[in-house]
């Protein structure tokens, strides 16, 4: 042991050793890609299955059906004579149709401005008193009159006030009972849920007239299809990545498919064989969703308030008419009045790859937490290699493998090594010039139409005043906060911290060499230079925000309102990470790799 110790303690001071970093990054980068890739298999995913044993899903008779389709019938009739008029006269006659049902209707108009649009719009809702509660908690029925794809929702709007009407007659209800017609998908939901909590903005949004208690659940119905349908597409992604506790997805799967006998789909899979691929591609899409943080559906406005919400959504051509979808809600409506407390005993962090088949945060979260842990290597490696001066460089007539490095003991612990005395200098780190230069990075996020040209010309103009070791800093603090963010945002919206680092991994490669063999030059050549300014030119957000356009057929101008309206209405952060966090570090990066430094 005493003849180890000193070999430990001079290796510890080997240059060497910062050839590992760079090696040891690409490692958990690819460790986390593959620990990714195997989740769809059966040894890392699990079924799904019922935590709260009070909901009971599909263990009472439903019993809509029959006359209700003819009270169906006329309420569609009455819907499309309005379909063409003036909002004033819309709300008007559902605000009849509820009070012709015995229930208390409200109004509420709403105005949103984004991108040059104007959002405007008036939800009529109802509620239906329990007689068996004391009016603490709620859930809501919704349907929109116009659904995400811009379709009239005539069907759902129909079957919600039918439903209305329906849990009238019934005594064993221990909720009360919302019923919502919003004027469209996205901001009536928004409007709707902000005032109810008293967080809207009386110059945009009017406060709701009447209240119930506290909400325990919502379902949204969606069927623009003016024929039977064949499937249920559930519809559960929220805002900014949240998701609704497990329990209500897994209770709607239950009842439509176990009791009802119909087909359940997911992520836009309508076919799904079970096989690994298909597995993966739900994985992802549902990923790419929850990356992007948008909203799905008027589920998705209920959910960051803690206010579990999923959108019940018909499509194909089959045998099932609204008569059965009717049913389905009913009977998740039963098991929702059976909870005694809030979803809180399943998952609220998970990945479906299939109707019955999840993983869990535990089991996915280290693919994300590997991609951004390399960010923070690199940073520590650089940190070191600030901190050790360059050698000297001194002439001499003699051949370079005579020259024999001076050699100093060292003593710690009571042991004793000799190492080269270069290697145990340490330099003062200049600070204050790499702090402010990552400090005004984020000042200057709006400047994204200039990403191709703003670091050539920063690299021009402060080019001259950063040294070699401000270089490592400016890198070093980089990744660190990279690092630190990714590490983060992982347990908030996982995949948009994955496909972030994924992104952003070409940034532990790049700047100066840690370790160079003749132990003199450390500066990037040429040729590197150009390689990694056109590798972060492919890789920078503009150019990721082209590709995504083109691959997925929208428009840019179209994501560009998608975000603003995002931003104003529903509170979306996801382009404050992508351009407080991952465009300075790009920045940062191409910076450093100009052939103008």
């Amino acid at each position: 042991m005493a003849a180890i110790l000193p070999a430990i303690l001079a290796l510890r001071r080997d240059p060497r050793l910062l050839k590992l970093p760079p090696y040891l990054s690409a490692l958990l980068i690819l460790i986390g890609v593959v620990w990714l890739l195997l989740l769809p298999l059966n040894e890392y995913s699990r079924h799904t299955y019922i935590s709260e044993n009070a909901l009971l899903p599909g263990q009472v008779h439903t019993y809509f059906g029959g006359s209700e389709q003819q009270i169906f019938n006329a309420y569609k009739y009455e819907v499309r004579d309005v379909v063409d008029k003036e909002q004033e006269q819309i709300s008007t006659r559902l605000g009849e149709i509820f009070e012709s049902a015995g229930l208390r209707s409200a109004r509420q108009k709403y105005e949103y401005q984004a991108a040059g649009k104007i959002y405007k719009g008036e939800n009529v809702y109802a509620i239906l008193h329990a007689p068996r509660g004391d009016a603490t908690e709620a859930v809501v029925l919704v349907a929109a009159w116009t659904n995400m794809d811009g379709q009239l929702n005539v069907n759902g709007v129909s079957l919600v006030l039918t439903l209305g009407r329906y849990f009238k007659r019934w005594s064993l209800w221990s909720k009360d009972i919302i019923i919502l017609v919003t004027s469209d998908s996205r901001a009536g939901p928004q409007a709707w849920v902000d005032a109810y909590h008293n967080e809207n903005d009386s110059t945009l949004v009017a406060p709701l007239p009447i209240k119930s208690g506290a909400l325990q659940g919502v379902v949204a119905i969606d069927n623009a299809l003016d024929h039977n349908f064949e499937s249920l597409h559930i519809v559960y992604d929220g805002i900014n990545g949240q998701l609704p506790n497990l329990d209500l997805f897994n209770t709607a799967v239950s009842i439509a498919n176990g009791q009802m006998g119909i087909g359940v789909a997911l992520q836009r899979m309508w076919k799904h064989d079970d096989s690994y691929t298909e597995r993966l591609q739900t994985m992802l899409r549902g990923m790419i969703r929850q990356g992007l943080g948008h909203s799905s559906g008027p589920h998705s406005s209920f959910i960051p308030y803690h206010i579990d919400a999923i959108t019940l959504q018909a499509v194909g051509d089959g045998p099932q008419d609204e008569m059965a979808l009717g049913r389905v809600v009913e009977s998740v409506f039963r098991s929702l009045n059976n909870l005694l407390e809030h979803f809180h005993q399943s998952f609220f962090f998970y990945l479906l790859m299939q109707a019955d088949r999840f993983v869990s945060i535990g089991t996915y979260l280290p693919s994300a937490m590997l991609v951004a842990v390399n960010f923070s290597i690199m940073a520590i490696a650089l940190w070191i290699r600030s901190g050790r001066p360059a050698a000297p460089k001194v002439a001499s007539t003699l051949p370079q493998k005579d020259q024999k490095p001076e050699m100093e003991v060292v003593e710690k612990d009571g042991m004793m090594a000799v190492a080269p005395k270069e290697s145990l200098a340490t330099m003062e780190r200049e600070l204050f010039v790499p702090i402010v230069f990552m400090l005004s990075n984020q000042a200057v996020v709006w400047v994204t139409i200039l990403s191709l040209f703003l670091p050539t010309f920063l690299a021009m103009r402060i080019g001259e005043h950063l040294t070699h070791q401000h270089q490592i800093l400016i890198q070093c603090f980089s990744l660190l906060s990279l690092g630190m963010f990714l590490a983060t945002l992982a347990t908030l919206n996982f995949s948009l911290s994955l496909f972030i680092g994924l992104l952003s991994a070409p940034l532990s490669f790049i700047g100066p060499p840690l370790y160079s063999a003749d132990g003199k030059s450390t500066s990037l050549s040429e040729s590197r230079k150009i390689i990694s300014t056109l590798i972060l030119q492919l890789s920078s957000p503009p150019v990721v925000l082209f590709m995504v356009s083109r691959i997925s057929g929208i428009d840019v101008e179209e994501i560009i309102v998608e975000a603003a309206f995002g931003w104003n209405v529903n509170g979306l952060w996801t382009q404050v990470v992508i351009w407080c966090v991952w465009w300075p570090a790009w920045l940062t990066g191409s910076i450093l790799v100009s052939p103008h430094l």
